[in-house]
């Protein structure tokens, strides 16, 4: 975004974020948001034309620049270590939440809504995060590795990824951090990736029982 109208919408998006995320999409009206951001009720019908345009609008956000962190290291596998790519798209996730994560908690909380204004434009985020993430994860992976299905690790690596965010109240009670603090980050960036190296020799465990206990093929 660039010029006044560029500064207004931004405005307009950051005020509605917070308000969407303390007191919900039902509880904010029209009025709260123009409030917050200092500005007259009918910039948000001319930019957004409404609340409902207003969180799609969001929503669009932080899709569009999360999804570009997984396709920028999807690209990679093909000439670089595909574990590596998958531990920096990883990294790349946790600190863009972080740093938005106000967006986020609002943009999981919808989800788990499963309302009517979120369902009909997340759901071609979703396809396309679910894409990227079977295609980092199986590369990672390797052709050799068939014990654990994909999607089973991709449903629990994505809870991982998204939980902390969700909610944030509980990491602050039980571990006195907020997810938007840097430390946090970098501690529990090293738990998700111990979780995959874990994940990786179990895998690879079960690949060499299966090995071991094949029947010998003798040739004459």
């Amino acid at each position: 975004m660039s010029g006044q109208g560029g500064k207004t919408k931004e405005s307009i998006i950051e005020a509605a974020i917070e308000l969407f995320t303390t007191k919900g999409f039902n509880g904010t009206t029209i009025r709260d948001i123009a409030a917050r951001a200092k500005l007259n009720p009918a910039n948000i019908s001319y930019y957004f034309h409404g609340k409902q345009g207003l969180l799609e609008a969001c929503l669009v956000s932080f899709f569009e620049a999360y999804l570009s962190l997984l396709d920028e290291e999807k690209r990679k596998i093909e000439w670089e270590d595909p574990e590596i790519c998958l531990h920096r798209a990883i990294r790349k996730i946790l600190v863009f939440q972080s740093d938005n994560h106000l967006l986020t908690r609002l943009v999981w909380r919808e989800i788990t809504i499963d309302s009517q204004v979120s369902r009909e434009i997340i759901s071609s985020y979703l396809m396309k995060e679910r894409y990227y993430l079977k295609a980092l994860t199986s590369a990672a992976l390797g052709k050799n590795y068939s014990a654990l299905p994909v999607s089973m690790m991709i449903i629990q690596l994505k809870g991982m990824l998204s939980t902390p965010f969700l909610n944030s109240h509980y990491v602050s009670e039980v571990w006195g951090m907020h997810p938007k603090d840097p430390y946090f980050i970098e501690k529990y960036y090293e738990s998700v990736i111990d979780w995959i190296q874990a994940t990786m020799n179990v895998q690879k465990s079960a690949l060499f029982m299966e090995h071991l206990s094949s029947p010998v093929i003798k040739t004459v």
